[in-house]
């Protein structure tokens, strides 16, 4: 009787899927949204960072001239000053790279979730055993790729609905009883 379960197991077929999960979740019209906006409250900030960066080059260059004419003091209390507002610089960079990231994964985390739960109920209507991530896997046939499809899914408003009842109509048929 073992090798009866056992082969049943053996034979039955492994469905596997991929999907690009940061692409899927990149490219819904949620996704292209949280983008834009990221883009925009950044862009001027980060534009203050190149002119502040840019201005500090023009320090620097200020010092290289000045620096035959300067006593040894001078010098040093300008090349000092210029390295304290570069490294004020540079961790101002840092925070706002953290800020960036922290308010990109507060954006996306929703739209990641409702990706997640489109690739659950793809896998489970469309009978895969595994969705694997494409990022992790070094090959995949095209037609395994479910990215495109859970775009378009997430897109036209099948994010928000809990997974799909059965084909029928009703409730799910209750499990039948074990055979004595």
């Amino acid at each position: 009787m073992g090798s009866v379960l056992l082969g049943g197991v053996a034979s039955a077929e492994q469905r596997v899927a991929v999907i690009d999960v940061q692409r899927a979740v990149m490219q819904t019209e949620d996704g292209l949204r949280a983008q834009a906006n990221l883009k925009k409250l950044f862009d001027s900030r980060q534009q203050e960072l190149n002119r502040k960066q840019n201005e500090m080059g023009k320090q620097k260059e200020e010092i290289e001239k000045q620096s035959k004419v300067l006593s040894k003091e001078a010098l040093a209390k300008r090349v000092d000053d210029w390295q304290k507002q570069m490294s004020e610089l540079q961790s101002v960079f840092m925070e706002y790279n953290k800020e960036l990231e922290k308010k990109q994964k507060e954006i996306t985390d929703p739209i990641f979730e409702k990706v997640l739960m489109i690739v659950k109920r793809l896998a489970t209507t469309e009978n895969y055993d595994l969705v694997v991530d494409k990022n992790t896997v070094a090959y995949a046939r095209g037609d395994l790729d479910l990215t495109d499809k859970c775009i378009q899914i997430y897109n036209s408003g099948g994010a928000s609905v809990q997974p799909s009842a059965p084909p029928g109509g009703g409730a799910a048929p209750a499990a039948p009883a074990p055979k004595p």
